[in-house]
């Protein structure tokens, strides 16, 4: 197991360090306004799409709230961990990241905004990590029942 939870703890290293990485670059007056993209800095106050906004600080709370029982949950359910050790860490680095920024920022750093087509929300390299490890576990589970 320890090499299940080095392995998890890597993932999350990586997509912390480089989300925190590039944000500081935002932070630091990069900008970019290309045809497709933006490269912005916007502070999201609230989750996806700046849903639940109106719980203020809040929001930071009940967000650690959650990432702590998923946590606790994990390490309960050691072979959930093991059998999708990369997508939690996925989930979790590029989570604590955005709850970083809710401590140390008036929001979560978000700068990408995609407007070529159809105006997108403005999200940033966590949230894509998020979703990825989504994903990974969706697909995983597909390829695990059609296998039965």
């Amino acid at each position: 197991m320890s090499r299940v939870i080095l392995r998890f703890l890597s993932y999350f290293a990586v997509v912390f360090a480089i989300d925190q990485l590039i944000k500081w670059v935002f932070l630091h007056g990069f900008r970019y306004h290309g045809s497709f993209v933006d490269l912005i800095l916007v502070y999201n106050k609230g989750v996806a799409f700046s849903m639940l906004s109106f719980l203020g600080a809040n929001l930071k709370y009940l967000q650690l709230g959650l990432i702590a029982l998923l946590l606790g949950y994990l390490l309960g359910q050691k072979e959930l961990l093991r059998s999708h050790t990369a997508a939690f860490g996925l989930i979790l680095g590029g989570g604590c990241s955005n709850i970083l920024d809710r401590f140390i920022h008036p929001g979560v750093v978000d700068y990408i905004f995609w407007h070529k087509w159809f105006e997108f929300a403005v999200f940033n390299f966590a949230d894509i990590m998020i979703n990825l490890g989504v994903a990974i576990i969706l697909i995983q589970a597909l390829i695990l029942r059609k296998k039965k």
